[in-house]
């Protein structure tokens, strides 16, 4: 069993705070697991006997578990998959108010809160926070605790571990079982149940075959800039359609958007965003995995800074009307705070990075590369007017 970060970060979470924690994430990432470790009383809506315990309303739970008898402890309740539940909203909503003193609550789901619409009860403001759930990363492996600052010390991850993680991605089952028989099938699983049941089943859209295609072509193509005129040619159907099934696809965590930065950059690209899939392990091109890899870490870091309210975070990529690009850039406050470009063996500083560390005037520009071997070298250790080249093992090892 392989230890997350996250049980640390959701006890330090119950110490501190009143609030549920409303926890995201991509399917099989782990939200099940690491939430029954930690609980007490764990309920799912989809098993026959807690459904039918949770229709019978807050009160009756309560009194079942002894969430009506002050104690000394406050136990861990986990709600699973209760957002199939059309009055979820307001079931948290009595349930908070009545009993939120005596338990630590967590609700998980495998798609974004914000899509599931149906629910009629009363709004949940101020009654919880929300956390992502990522897959495995460098910075995981080799620290699963709660993280005490942004940017950690350089450690040096096992070569089998590192060549692990490339290869067979970040998900905790294939990740453990490093097979390539084993990765095979289970992204195909994965990827059906996703369309087939959980999207067909949450929007009721019934072209799945063209949504699959989509999904297909945007995997492909993870790293590329999204047109959505060419797609929805490519599919037939409409630029409205594609555009809503990206963003449904996106809801149910199969990828994410990068947007382009242009607040601080003259003749900056504004409205194209580039697609990254969550999960590099499918992705042939060694560059276009490389650079997948370093998009999950990154938005991992960002939303790991996020929730533990480091600060306000975001990830970008910038480019110029001139084409010149740079993968990615992390703000800090709404300021630009460090640039990345990533390379499989290229050591020699591309011009972009340089020119877009001027224009913007960033701390930090790094350009990391996958092929160089681990050195203990922080990357953060001070401020340089140019970009620094360093192994992508030896800079993700800092993150989260």
């Amino acid at each position: 069993m392989i230890k997350r970060m996250y049980q640390d970060i959701f006890k330090d979470h119950c110490k501190k705070y009143r609030q549920m924690i409303m926890l995201s994430g991509p399917r099989q990432v782990g939200k099940t697991t690491t939430c029954k470790e930690l609980s007490d009383h764990y309920f799912n809506w989809d098993r026959r006997e807690d459904r039918e315990l949770l229709l019978r309303g807050e009160d009756v739970l309560a009194e079942e578990i002894g969430l009506n008898i002050r104690t000394t402890k406050s136990p861990f309740v986990v709600f699973d998959e209760l957002h199939h539940y059309p009055k979820w909203k307001q079931f948290l909503k009595g349930y908070f108010d009545t009993y939120g003193e005596n338990a630590h609550t967590i609700i998980t789901g495998s798609a974004r809160f914000d899509l599931y619409k149906r629910s009629k009860g009363d709004s949940l403001m101020g009654r919880y926070f929300s956390f992502n759930m990522h897959p495995l990363s460098v910075g995981e492996l080799l620290r699963p605790t709660l993280p005490k600052a942004e940017i950690a010390a350089p450690k040096k991850i096992s070569d089998s571990e590192w060549e692990t993680l490339r290869k067979f991605g970040g998900f905790p089952e294939p990740f453990t079982a490093a097979s390539d028989g084993f990765s095979r099938r289970w992204r195909k699983s994965r990827h059906e149940q996703m369309i087939r049941t959980d999207i067909a089943k949450e929007t009721g859209i019934k072209d799945l075959d063209q949504l699959d295609t989509l999904s297909v072509i945007l995997a492909k193509n993870s790293g590329s800039q999204i047109v959505y005129s060419s797609l929805a040619n490519s599919i037939q159907v409409s630029e409205v359609t594609v555009r809503e099934w990206t963003t449904i696809l996106n809801a149910f965590f199969y990828g994410f958007n990068v947007r382009p930065w242009s607040k601080t950059l003259v003749n900056a690209i504004r409205k194209t965003p580039k697609w990254y899939l969550r999960d590099w392990s499918g992705i042939k091109d060694e560059g276009q995995r490389n650079e997948t890899m370093a998009a999950c870490h990154l938005l991992k870091a960002v939303d790991t800074w996020n929730d533990l309210g480091f600060g306000d975070y975001g990830l970008f990529y910038v480019r110029d009307k001139n084409q010149k690009e740079v993968d990615f850039l992390v703000t800090k406050d709404d300021e630009p705070w460090f640039l990345v470009e990533v390379k499989t063996s290229e050591t020699k500083v591309t011009p972009s990075l340089t020119l877009m560390q001027g224009k913007l005037k960033v701390p930090y520009a790094f350009q990391i590369v996958a092929n160089l071997p681990y050195e203990p070298i922080n990357a953060f250790d001070k401020i340089r007017e140019k970009p620094s080249v360093i192994s992508m093992r030896s800079f993700l090892s800092q993150l989260p």
